[in-house]
């Protein structure tokens, strides 16, 4: 683990295992950090805060480390993309793209770093300035999903360093290792020891650093459950928390959409990540009148998904990213049988060593139906009929979600009239899973609190402090 700019072992020696989930095979061996280890990395955090120079120093330095930053990780990029596929189970073509995307995330906060400011103001008394300053908070606590590791490191990494804070991450116990790496490439771009530390382990661990005393800030991605026993802890202490969580995003395709154009985006955005997104478009909400050629075509797309070696550019599907992950999603698999629910294609297990679970449809859920409810991340979506506008509209919003949807549709009005009446954090119109990190990203409802990336996002990770200068 990295922590004040060493590599250590857990004070334990415990250790946990890395597996494949295409092979099913252990080949990586990580330090399990106990409490011990976890608080002596949040104090060497808040000493490089307090004592170092970081956040002292001026912010086109910051700027610099960053952009450095990037470059290292876009020089290396073929082998993190390659590392994070053995831990996760992608397909290495997004994977890559992604890792390419880091790079430039680093490089945008980066150049944020230099537009953090305050504001002045005609001050209200005679005889006075008056202005504010945006500081750092002090130590964060990142917390990371396995499903896309980095990309969802650095909208908490990269906005938090620029701003002039300390961090602690704690990634996936599924996904360590490319998290590691880019501790050693944010060491070789000169972050100053302690600014960047990092504990590896599961759920023990991460409730040992959001329970630490020292930490100011919480930034976490993952489940609901998680996300509000994190919100509970922070409250009882007062600390800043974001908080990016799940969804149950609906695809709304309406009846002058292009079909062609749905179903390909639809399929290729859906299946190639086995489902394990957030912004997943899992509740494929479609017009009554296309409904059934629509879902016969959808249907035959899932049955011809290749899926297989996530490293094999032909591989259109990789596996599920851990065991865990497979006996959640075979879980609902059996609770779909047991709701009676129609299905279009899959519903089952390959024979394969690996973790897959076969692209699969379902067509007739009741509205209280656990699969069209929750929170499957996996390779499972549902087809739902809708009358008309104001129908597509209920039933859009009808979820404790709120983190994305895509509408589809020729009619400009109409288009402008769902971005409006949808209560999503993005709308998509004609595309899904589009994004950049110049645009925040976050949901309504259940799906979270605040908003990660674009030009706000240093935000999130600042104190506002209101001066007041008697002149007369």
């Amino acid at each position: 683990m990295l922590i004040g700019g060493a590599w250590a072992d857990a004070a334990a020696g415990e250790t946990f295992v890395c597996t494949d989930p295409f092979t099913n095979e252990d080949w990586g061996r990580v330090p399990l950090a106990g409490e011990a280890d976890v608080d002596r990395a949040v104090r060497v955090a808040h000493r490089a805060f307090e004592e170092g120079e970081w956040r002292r120093r001026p912010a086109a330095f910051r700027a610099a480390v960053l952009r450095r930053l990037g470059d290292l990780i876009e020089a290396q990029a073929e082998q993190i993309a390659l590392t994070e596929v053995r831990e996760n189970g992608k397909l290495y073509a997004e994977m890559y793209q992604g890792a390419m995307a880091f790079a430039g995330d680093a490089r945008f906060f980066g150049a944020m770093a230099e537009t953090v400011h305050g504001y002045t103001i005609d001050a209200p008394l005679p005889g006075f300035s008056a202005w504010t300053r945006r500081e750092p908070i002090g130590v964060v606590a990142a917390i990371t999903p396995w499903n896309t590791p980095l990309n969802l490191l650095g909208w908490k990494l990269f906005p938090a360093l620029a701003a002039g804070n300390s961090v602690v991450v704690k990634p996936s116990e599924v996904t360590p290792v490319s998290t590691l790496m880019i501790g050693r490439l944010a060491c070789e771009a000169g972050i100053p020891p302690g600014v960047l530390n990092i504990v590896t382990g599961a759920g023990a661990t991460g409730h040992a650093l959001v329970s630490h005393p020292l930490v100011e800030k919480i930034a976490f991605t993952g489940s609901g459950a998680t996300g509000a026993g994190i919100g509970r802890i922070a409250a009882e202490r007062h600390a800043h928390v974001s908080l990016e969580l799940g969804g149950k995003s609906p695809n709304i395709v309406f009846p002058d959409a292009d079909i062609d154009a749905v179903l390909q985006t639809i399929s290729s955005a859906f299946f190639a990540t086995a489902g394990q997104a957030c912004n997943a478009g899992s509740r494929i909400l479609v017009h009554r009148d296309i409904y059934h050629p629509f879902a016969e075509r959808l249907a035959a797309l899932a049955r011809s998904v290749r899926w297989g070696d996530p490293l094999d550019p032909r591989s259109q599907m990789g596996p599920l990213s851990s065991r865990a992950q497979l006996a959640k999603v075979t879980s609902y698999l059996d609770r779909a049988r047991e709701e009676d629910l129609r299905i279009l294609a899959g519903g089952g297990r390959p024979d394969h060593p690996g973790f897959f679970v076969e692209p699969t449809l379902y067509a007739d859920a009741a509205a209280d139906s656990r699969i069209l409810r929750e929170e499957i991340f996996g390779p499972v979506a549902i087809l739902v009929p809708f009358e008309d506008e104001a129908d597509a509209i209920r039933t859009a919003n009808d979820t404790r979600f709120g983190l994305a949807a895509g509408v589809w549709t020729r009619d400009l009005g109409r288009a402008h009239r769902m971005i409006e009446a949808v209560r999503a954090g993005t709308v998509w119109v004609n595309t899904y899973r589009v994004g950049s990190h110049a645009l925040p990203f976050g949901g309504f409802k259940e799906s979270g609190i605040g908003r990660e990336t674009g030009i706000d996002a240093l935000d999130a990770y600042t104190e506002v402090k209101s001066v007041w200068v008697k002149t007369s």
